[in-house]
Order: structure tokens, then sequence, then C-alpha cells
């Protein structure tokens, strides 16, 4: 696996780019991985509810959530979601959280 240096720390990756192992996470990267994926602006506290959700259904249920379950169960709507994360929520937000991308995501 390839390893990423983010906010001077090493990383382990998939070939996708995506955190083999999500405890080498820090809050410091996810701003770093925003930018790198396209997401608008500085993150925002709405940014953080999502990030968050993701990273707690990684922890509970070993993979992030889809953009239909996002949607219903963050307290963000699926139109708020496609504004934060433009370039496919589920993806770009498992991205930003350090999490390797949720099943059924292309």
């Amino acid at each position: 696996m390839p390893i990423r240096m983010i906010c001077n720390y090493e990383v382990e990756v998939n070939d996708e780019g995506f955190f083999v192992d999500a405890t080498q996470w820090t809050e410091e990267m996810a701003c770093v991985l925003a930018e790198e994926v396209g997401v608008p602006g500085p993150l925002t506290d709405r940014h953080w509810v999502v990030i968050s959700y993701m990273r707690t259904e990684y922890f509970e249920k070993g993979t992030g959530a889809t953009v239909r379950k996002l949607g219903k169960s963050s307290g963000v709507t699926t139109k708020e979601l496609f504004k934060l994360f433009p370039k496919g929520p589920a993806k770009t937000s498992a991205m930003c959280a350090g999490i390797p991308k949720p099943r059924g995501c292309i």
C-alpha cells in the first residue's frame, strides 16, 4: 500500500487515496483532504456533522454511510449534502473523514 505524507504524518492509503487505517486520521488532516477533493471553502460546522457521522458509522458498522443514509440519519439533508460535498457526498466525506471508501460507492 502507498504511504502519503499529510500534515507531517505518514499515512497508509489505498490506490484511490483512501485511508487504510482510520485511526491515523486527525482533524487537521480533514482540512487538507477537503481542499484536495474540491470541498468548497473552509470546513464549517455542517461539514463536521457529516464527517463525524461518517467516522461513527465506520467504527460502528465497518463502512461509511451511503448518501441515502446520510440524508436520512445525519441531520443534514441530501440537498445540503450535495452543496457541502459537491463531487459525491459519501465518497468525498469519507475521504475527508479518513475512512475507507464506503461500500456501494463507485
